[in-house]
């Protein structure tokens, strides 16, 4: 889908919108706030976005991640969100410190200090705590036949508890994606096997139908607000859902 399209999104402690590239800048002069008054604990600013190697992508997600949080509960926001179709299995992993510094990686396995699961991936009833440090990027894949790859990159440490186990900051707004027929009108839907002219305002899909006979069987998915469209059988999130 798009990846040149410039997105933004609002901002949850003032409701002002903010692009892409200066939402993280802006979030931090609230958090400074929040480290002056929240419990003392440990929390974590986290920006999740697609895995960089595929290319940019408009799709973000905020994120603000108490340090008693377990990866399983980060896994499940992300289903709810952005991902869940089919029940797929999903994993969380280190890329970069396997690649950087193979022998480090090793020696922290060795020592215990990184514990992994059952196929060399973290563990999901780790907590945030034991994971997480500022700078640390970690790759996330869900469904391993049409995955979805993201990476998760900590933006930022804070010592203080969160309040929540998990705080949506921002969110990417609704891409603006227009019809690729008439160019016109926004487009509610997507041909998953035509290559020309692949998303339609409803009108047109209409017209799409009777020349596709796949795009009436099967091929028809919708528009939705998430790094996973068009893909398998995903037709959108169960959370904030006016976002979707």
């Amino acid at each position: 889908m798009p990846t040149k399209i410039s997105s933004q999104g609002e901002c949850i402690f003032c409701q002002k919108t903010f692009s892409k590239a200066s939402l993280t800048r802006h979030l931090h002069t609230h958090m400074a706030e929040k480290v002056m008054s929240n419990k003392p604990g440990k929390s974590f600013h986290v920006k999740i976005e697609n895995d960089p190697r595929w290319g940019s992508s408009p799709y973000f997600l905020h994120l603000w991640v108490d340090g008693n949080t377990s990866l399983n509960k980060i896994d499940i926001l992300l289903r709810q969100i952005w991902l869940e179709c089919c029940g797929h299995m999903s994993a969380f992993n280190y890329p970069q410190q396997k690649q950087n510094n193979p022998i480090n990686f090793m020696q922290a396995i060795a020592s215990g200090k990184i514990q992994l699961g059952e196929h060399g991936d973290i563990a999901m009833n780790k907590k945030a705590s034991h994971i997480f440090r500022e700078d640390l990027k970690l790759k996330y894949e869900y469904d391993f036949g049409s995955t979805t790859q993201l990476q998760l990159a900590v933006i930022k440490e804070f010592n203080i508890a969160a309040g929540q186990p998990i705080v949506l900051l921002s969110r990417n707004e609704p891409l603006a994606l227009l019809c690729e027929t008439c160019g016109q009108k926004p487009a509610t839907q997507l041909c998953t096997v035509c290559q020309d002219e692949s998303i339609f305002c409803s009108a047109c899909a209409k017209k799409h139908a009777k020349k596709c006979e796949d795009f009436a069987d099967y091929a028809a998915m919708p528009v939705v607000n998430s790094p996973r469209m068009g893909v398998c059988a995903y037709e959108g999130g169960s959370i904030d859902i006016d976002r979707d």
